[in-house]
């Protein structure tokens, strides 16, 4: 990574509902944002609106697996998910390994928990780059 700051938006995607986390590669702290609960265009037209707003460089996306790494409906559903998003934005998209970020969630006892498990989801992303130089 060069030492330009970049920007980032994570999603927690779901069916119904869409969690939504920002954070930048300086700081490298996720803050959670808040949680698109609507499909399809609808959907997408917020998430137009939000990179609009925080112009990100990178975008992140959890996706889920089984306890045990294998992959199930909803991973192929991510994944078409983050498809989505890097041909509409033509922007660089990440996906991470999310097995548990709902639960860390709720462990937090998180007021918007798709937003937290978004953040969760980019501080994992964050912690697993390299250090800086």
């Amino acid at each position: 990574m060069s030492g330009a700051v970049r920007n980032y938006l994570a999603f927690d995607f779901g069916i119904k509902r869409v969690g939504v986390a920002t954070g930048n590669s300086l700081m490298r702290q996720a803050q959670p944002l808040r949680t698109i609960a609507a499909e399809g265009d609808a959907r997408f037209a917020q998430i137009s609106k939000l990179i609009e707003e925080w112009r990100p460089d990178d975008l992140v996306v959890g996706v889920p697996f089984h306890p045990d790494g294998a992959e199930h409906e909803n991973t192929l559903r991510a994944r078409r998910f983050a498809r989505q998003l890097q041909g509409r934005y033509r922007l660089p998209v990440h996906e991470v390994d999310e097995r548990y970020s709902t639960t860390e969630a709720q462990a937090d006892r998180a007021r918007d928990l798709d937003a937290q498990s978004a953040a969760i989801i980019l501080q994992q992303y964050f912690n697993e780059l390299p250090a800086p130089n």
